[in-house]
């Protein structure tokens, strides 16, 4: 009998009990390796890139330009718009980066270590005098509604961080990656730091 001849094994007879313990069982298709996503943390919708509010800010929320680089670019003056709690008349004052910033981390790398991350010291800042009416600590600032343009560097500069409501030093924790939980002086205290640390991102100011 050649080959044509040869019976043909049907392709789906069942198997024997005894046949099944030699069948290798066909392991399931490997699924294809999905890219991994980076979580970010969410922002609501709002993008972190925003029109530069100020010529001494970024382009990114709550952050400012270097101290180098505003001595770099000549600016010196950090400008905004205070008003008086006695008269209300609204006006601008100017503090000088060149001195102030200095003034201020010189203070925080002196007493840093006394301060225990609580920014108590500066809760209630000392307001200057009214060029108006004469009248002492009596000139808050004006902080922008829109938390996108609040003036930071100003407020630094002029030791009033601590006007700012709690939901705003949040605001600032949130977007330069800190954590925007606990009271108000641990929240200022580490707005102080990090601004400081954009300033100067050599030194001692890590939070």
């Amino acid at each position: 009998m050649n080959n044509s001849e040869q019976p043909r094994q049907n392709p789906t007879r069942e198997l024997t009990p005894f046949e099944r313990m030699f069948v290798q069982p066909i392991p399931p298709p490997t699924p294809p390796i999905q890219p991994r996503r980076i979580r970010r943390a969410p922002t609501n919708g709002q993008s972190e890139i925003i029109p530069t509010p100020f010529v001494w800010a970024t382009n990114r929320r709550a952050t400012v330009q270097s101290f180098d680089y505003l001595l770099e670019n000549k600016i010196f003056y950090i400008t905004g718009d205070v008003q008086c709690k006695r008269c209300d008349k609204t006006y601008q004052i100017s503090f000088d980066v060149r001195y102030k910033f200095p003034e201020i981390a010189q203070f925080i790398a002196e007493n840093r270590h006394t301060m225990n991350d609580r920014a108590t010291i500066w809760m209630n800042p000392r307001l200057s005098r009214c060029e108006n009416c004469n009248q002492e600590n009596c000139v808050k600032p004006v902080i922008a509604d829109k938390k996108k343009s609040i003036n930071w560097l100003f407020l630094l500069l002029g030791q009033m961080l601590g006007c700012c409501t709690l939901e705003q030093l949040k605001y600032f924790c949130k977007h330069t990656n800190n954590h925007r939980t606990g009271a108000k002086y641990r929240l200022l205290y580490i707005t102080y730091l990090g601004l400081c640390k954009q300033l100067d991102p050599n030194g001692p100011f890590n939070v």
